[in-house]
């Protein structure tokens, strides 16, 4: 019986993938770096520390990776404040409201940075729902590398096969997987031409879920 549900932020709970998205290639295009989209979707579920070493690798970047991190943030963040229309994910409060009614623990295990989570946690009045946050800056790998899943069911007040996750991205699924937890992949349809097989169950809409068949698993 399930306890615990982990969700993933971007893409799950909200959408700013196409905040991140405008950052990145903003910079992208200050850097004088052509990154097509399908090297910018292979990145997706990875740290912004961990995209930028990568891009380190594959194009020639003078600058330190905390100084990229910094600006695609300064970037990101003027987006985000001046966003209006940013959204959560339809159907995604009414489910996150259910579970916790009904006594289900709720853990974030997201690859962004702090400040970030604290950015849509505050704008949406989420931290009263959720007993612990997991940020990928912490952990030196990013998904699909198990870690920040694992950490995250440590906290848990259950033992992991009394833990779902609720991923969006390929690597998130993976991720999800390789820590030996069951994973529930949300078909987000921002989230492009990401890989959900690997999921034990697949969703189109937040609609297709609750705290009585999740608390069934």
């Amino acid at each position: 019986m399930t306890q615990t549900v982990i969700f993933d932020m971007d893409g799950v709970i909200v959408d700013t993938e196409p905040v991140h998205s405008y950052a990145y290639f903003q910079h992208f295009a200050e850097l004088n770096i052509a990154v097509s989209e399908e090297m910018f979707t292979s990145f997706m579920g990875n740290s912004t520390r961990n995209t930028f070493q990568k891009l380190k690798e594959i194009f020639p970047i003078d600058l330190e990776v905390e100084d990229l991190i910094q600006r695609k943030r300064t970037i990101f963040n003027d987006a985000f404040d001046n966003k209006e229309d940013l959204y959560l994910i339809e159907g995604v409060e009414k489910l996150i409201q259910d579970l916790h009614r009904n006594g289900m623990q709720l853990i974030l295990a997201s690859s962004a940075a702090k400040v970030t989570i604290e950015r849509v946690f505050n704008r949406f009045n989420l931290h009263q729902y959720f007993t612990h946050i997991v940020s990928g800056e912490d952990f030196p790998n990013s998904k699909p590398h198990p870690a920040i899943f694992e950490y995250a069911a440590s906290l848990s007040v259950a033992p992991k096969e009394n833990c779902i996750i609720i991923e969006d991205s390929t690597n998130g699924v993976k991720a999800a997987k390789a820590a030996g937890i069951f994973c529930v992949g949300y078909n987000s349809k921002n989230s492009k031409l990401q890989d959900l097989s690997l999921a034990d169950l697949v969703v189109n809409h937040f609609d297709e879920l609750n705290f009585e068949l999740i608390s069934g698993y």
